[in-house]
């Protein structure tokens, strides 16, 4: 029985129930983990609080924090090979993604490690009367909702800068995955943390989630999820006006111009939908090309596609797992049917692998003739299925991309460099790729315009999601 972490100890749920976590490539389950509810949430926001308003971890400068940072960032690096075994068998990545991934959640660890002794407030310009200053201070008790895409990876871009700034935490991650951040609270343990500053309180959304949100002990609410459940936080958490920041959906647009390198244009389209089965917030769900070059770059992708081994995550030579559940092979099937029955044309996959009897396995499934009114082409799948669209110009690529309530991401395929900016700019996205896709670095904010949310994690920015500026007169005369 994996037990919840509350106040620096692994404890007991206090109803004493408990759930079962699959592996989605077995079906099988591969851990019994204590389910909190609303009475778990209260002892560790009480210990949280009590940790950011009078504990050791109140009185600690922030030298010392970044010393811990980097101290839990080695022990986790020491154990990355576990961290990986884990993420894979509960998510069903390949083991690849789930290097790629935990490496960079150890590289998010340390770069916000140094930034704890870094972000300042400043002293400003007075007349000889006054001293005038400002300080950043941490906003206090930190409820950080992650989804089960990226389960630690995601974790750490809020945990990290929370950490570095002086708050405390109380995570929730998602009942499908919660393995990983339970191994990362032994991480805290042995690095040193003073009890009470970070918790982990697996549960449903619906209980769990929301004593969080409406929880007068929770100064800010850091989430990361559907546009739906993103809208219900904001409508909870209204009422004891806790800051916010959101990271919502997306159906990104991936733009091929006819003068772009198709053959890197194909690799990049591939790894925009598939990379991590298509259950990426950012994914180029929606492969906008020019008319001259649709067939050629079709036809390329759509060999490419069907040479993407599917199987075994821990096999590896897989270069594509399973869904993460069986709700979600059911939700990404019912779409391939909506898209069949709109009119679109399936040019590879579209059904489950045949050589898989056990697993939420789905073959990459690629459309063509897909319109922008489809329902395929508006809504979020979250899925392994690419929609391809044509376009006539620059002006057509452009209505076409920006005609969707999200706005989290988008690529762009040129040579022309002019073209390219001009293209960035225009496009209604937090992140814009150019000649590439899916690739982050821990100093380039991230996050959303329009229904995909607000905030900026990662980078600089991050930082001010997690302090509130106080501004100090100094009377001199």
């Amino acid at each position: 029985m994996k037990q919840l972490f509350i106040n620096g100890q692994f404890t007991d749920a206090s109803g004493g129930r408990a759930f079962s976590v699959l592996n989605p490539a077995t079906e099988e389950s591969i851990a019994e983990v204590a389910e909190a509810d609303a009475r778990d949430v209260e002892r560790a926001v009480l210990g949280a609080r009590k940790a950011v308003d009078e504990g050791k971890w109140a009185s600690m400068g922030p030298s010392e924090r970044s010393r811990l940072m980097f101290k839990a960032a080695d022990l986790m690096e020491q154990k990355l090979d576990e961290f990986i075994q884990l993420e894979t068998s509960n998510t069903g990545k390949t083991l690849i993604e789930s290097k790629i991934e935990l490496s960079l959640a150890v590289e998010v660890l340390r770069y916000y490690a140094g930034w704890a002794s870094k972000h300042a407030g400043e002293t400003l310009p007075s007349g000889p009367k006054a001293f005038l200053f400002t300080l950043k201070e941490p906003v206090g008790v930190v409820a950080a909702i992650t989804p089960w895409n990226f389960p630690l990876l995601l974790a750490m871009w809020k945990v990290a800068p929370a950490l570095a700034t002086g708050n405390a935490i109380v995570h929730k991650p998602a009942s499908l995955t919660p393995l990983t951040a339970l191994r990362f609270a032994e991480v805290v343990v042995a690095a040193g943390f003073p009890e009470g500053v970070f918790n982990v309180v697996p549960g449903p959304g619906a209980t769990v989630g929301a004593a969080l949100v409406t929880h007068p002990g929770v100064d800010k609410v850091a989430f990361t999820g559907d546009t739906s459940t993103g809208r219900e936080i904001m409508r909870s958490a209204a009422d004891g006006l806790k800051k916010i920041s959101l990271e919502l959906g997306g159906k990104s647009p991936n733009i091929v111009f006819a003068d772009a390198d198709l053959d890197a244009a194909g690799r990049g389209a591939l790894n925009a939908i598939f990379y991590n089965k298509g259950e990426v917030c950012a994914a180029g769900s929606r492969l906008l090309v020019e008319e001259s070059v649709q067939d050629e770059l079709v036809g390329r992708v759509a060999e490419r596609a069907k040479k993407t081994a599917v199987g075994d995550p821990l096999d590896k030579n897989t270069r594509m797992g399973p869904v993460i559940s069986k709700t979600q092979l059911q939700k990404v099937l019912s779409y391939i049917e909506a898209g069949k029955g709109e009119g679109a044309r399936l040019a590879v996959g579209g059904d489950r692998p045949a050589h898989l009897s056990k697993g939420y396995f789905v073959n990459p499934t690629v459309f063509t003739g897909v319109r922008s009114s489809m329902k395929i082409a508006r809504e979020e799948i979250f899925g392994p299925v690419l929609s391809i669209l044509s376009f006539k110009d620059p002006a057509d690529a452009m209505a076409k991309a920006n005609e969707t309530m999200y706005g989290l991401a988008a690529a762009v395929w040129t040579r022309d460099l002019k073209k390219a900016h001009r293209v960035a700019r225009a496009l209604k996205a937090g992140t814009v790729w150019i000649n590439t896709y899916n690739l982050y670095d821990v100093a380039l904010p991230f996050g959303g315009y329009k229904q995909s949310g607000f905030g900026r994690e990662l980078g600089r920015e991050a930082l001010d999601l997690y302090t509130q500026t106080k501004s100090v007169w100094v009377d001199l005369s």
